[in-house]
């Protein structure tokens, strides 16, 4: 009882700053190889300011380092996040001063090594990023170009007073004390990060895993009680959209693959592309209700709609476990008087890459294409897209569409775009469409920043097309999507199963099969899902259907709890295949395979009597003159 109590009140006494430090030594020694450290190092060691014999990364460091563009305007918002995830797992430290400890626990979180350490806490990731970005008071904002004496006197005391026992860990590098730079928010809507969190109810996760591996959970709550509530927290409108477009930009970057090749695109054609999907995601967050983007629904649209949004953070961040300035090779052969063989180390690729695209689309392109990889995972994406079916060259018809896609045999990617009908239909195209269609019950949807009644709806396939009859096929790994003008998923229900129809009425998404024809002669309406997308037969029109209630193939919306129904004569329609060569492969044999069955039936020989066997085949109505009209049988 005795010596648990004194336990107890030794954990309550180590000081913040000295469980940092502790999380900082053990994330270097489990999340990194001795070579990744050593690159590190030096990364941050080259690069590094200054000031009273204490090194630190400035904000301009920072931004040039990861080469952010400046034509996007994040560099700021960048090294805000930055300043929050160094004081980990403590937010009243923040904003940090970046250390190499401080950087080290940005650069774990960033590519989410953290998860060799951390048992738990795997998926929280998103709430600590939303902390890193929200603000709770505005005027908190303070602009400074070097860091207060008094910071750099007690990160010096700090330094002095660390027991150097774990210099196999880090060595020189957690002696090296960085001092911080408090950048200048002047011509941004950014502020410093606020004490955000919330109460006990509202834990940290990933925070509680960290204390919880240092058994100190105690001094988290205690450093817990000083923070407001997340609840209370927004992030701003334009920091986020400027986060976006930066993020939409590195989403296809590479391991060690400089930014410098995706931002030499950043033309301002480029930029207002990139502004134009930014604006349709910001859109699913409902800012025009409010001045900012709150937790609850972050918390609610990322697992959603966007689970992949921050994965292009990863591959940025790797950067610093590569230092140019590090040739191992040399090391080892002066070490020795034998040649050895090169290590095998991190290189950047200087050989040109694969384009993300084939081509364009008149739908997709660069920035529409790391939309998708928002919720399609960007391995099945970038370099990995074929151009199945394009309707501005293959022609607008379910023909075509047979023709060129039915023999691919993997998943596939259905985008459709177009103008809104008006609700009273106009022309006689638009009635005849409008006459297959159960009467509108619902108004139109969200109009977004697209003034001009345009959107964009779309699907992903996970099984080979073919023609459905009575049942539809498709699995549960279906999704249906809009991406203009606003952003939203619907993922598969299993309440049913009528997640794709091709037939000759149409294509379908989350709409039944269609009926037999009425012998009473009465015309049906077309079906339609609770939560669907139908294009009809001549490809010329589509309707988007979303019943809040529910109870079809495809989920409602998480967050848009309304009731609405768009639809629209269609633009522009694709089909992209998922795949490599082996699956464009399987497609060319299969067409083979089909000409040469094609050619065999042409060549088939007739018998030796021609003229009987020419009356065999027009009594079967294959030759002779089918436009006759037929006599009465009286």
């Amino acid at each position: 009882m005795g010596q648990g109590h004194s336990n107890e009140h030794v954990a309550r006494n180590i000081s913040t700053e000295q469980l940092s430090h502790e999380l900082a030594l053990r994330f270097a020694k489990k999340c990194f190889t001795p070579l990744e450290i050593t690159h590190f190092k030096d990364v941050f060691r080259s690069l590094a300011d200054e000031q009273d014999g204490i090194q630190y990364w400035k904000e301009e460091t920072l931004c040039r380092f990861l080469v952010i563009p400046d034509a996007l305007g994040p560099g700021p918002l960048i090294y805000q996040m930055a300043t929050y995830l160094g004081a980990f797992p403590f937010p009243s430290l923040a904003p940090s001063i970046l250390t190499i400890e401080a950087m080290l626990k940005v650069v774990v979180i960033m590519t989410e090594r953290y998860r060799t350490v951390l048992k738990r806490g795997g998926a929280d990731r998103n709430k600590l990023l939303f902390r890193s970005l929200a603000v709770f008071d505005r005027r908190m904002s303070s602009v400074s170009e070097k860091p207060s004496q008094g910071l750099l006197d007690s990160v010096r005391e700090e330094k002095l007073e660390k027991v150097d026992t774990s210099d196999a860990v880090l060595g020189e590098a957690r002696s090296q004390a960085a001092g911080e730079e408090v950048h200048s928010a002047h011509g941004f809507s950014i502020d410093n990060p606020a004490n955000d969190e919330d109460e006990d109810e509202d834990d940290d996760e990933l925070a509680l895993a960290v204390l919880e591996s240092l058994d100190a959970i105690e001094v988290f709550k205690y450093d817990q009680r000083a923070d407001t509530k997340i609840h209370h927290a927004q992030i701003p409108v334009d920091n986020f959209r400027r986060l976006l477009m930066l993020l939409l930009v590195i989403a296809p970057l590479d391991a060690q693959e400089s930014l410098s090749r995706h931002a030499e695109r950043l033309n301002p054609k480029r930029i207002e592309s990139l502004r134009g999907v930014a604006d349709s995601i910001l859109w699913s967050f409902t800012p025009e209700q409010n001045a900012g983007i709150f937790y609850q629904s972050f918390n609610k649209i990322i697992p959603a709609s966007l689970p992949y949004m921050f994965d292009g953070l990863n591959p940025l961040f790797e950067h610093f476990l590569f230092s140019k300035n590090i040739d191992l090779s040399k090391r080892k052969r002066s070490s020795t008087s034998t040649p050895l063989a090169s290590p095998t180390i991190l290189q950047v690729p200087d050989t040109p890459l694969d384009p993300l695209l084939p081509r364009e689309g008149d739908i997709l392109n660069l920035d529409i294409l790391s939309q998708l990889s928002f919720f399609i995972k960007g391995n099945t994406l970038f370099r990995r897209l074929r151009p199945l079916y394009l309707g501005a060259d293959a022609g607008f018809s379910l023909g075509s569409i047979e023709h060129k896609v039915f023999n691919w045999r993997a998943p596939s990617i259905l985008l459709v775009s177009g103008t809104r009908v008006c609700a009273i239909p106009e022309g006689t195209r638009e009635r005849a469409f409008a006459d297959t269609l159960p009467p509108k019950r619902f108004p139109d949807g969200a109009t977004g920043n697209n003034t001009k009644g345009g959107v964009i709806f779309g699907a992903y396939i996970d099984v080979p097309w073919k023609h459905t009859y009575k049942e539809a096929i498709g699995g549960s790994g279906m999704l249906l999507f809009q991406l203009s003008p606003v952003h939203e998923v619907f993922r598969a229900s299993s309440l049913s199963t009528d997640y794709l129809t091709f037939t000759k009425t149409g294509v379908g998404f989350g709409c039944p099969p269609p009926r037999p024809k009425n012998v009473s002669g009465i015309s049906s309406h077309t079906a339609l899902g609770p939560v669907s997308l139908m294009l009809d037969s001549s490809l010329e029109f589509g309707v988007f259907t979303h019943d809040s209630t529910g109870g079809g193939s495809f989920h409602p919306s998480e967050t848009r709890k309304e009731d609405w129904q768009d639809r629209f004569e269609i633009e522009s329609l694709e089909i992209w295949g998922c795949g490599g060569d082996e699956e464009a492969e399987r497609q060319r044999a299969a067409w083979a395979f089909e000409a040469r069955e094609a050619e065999a039936r042409r060549s088939i020989k007739m018998g030796k009597d021609v003229e009987a066997d020419r009356a065999l085949l027009e009594m079967a109505g294959l030759v002779g003159n089918h436009n006759a009209s037929g006599g009465s049988m009286g």
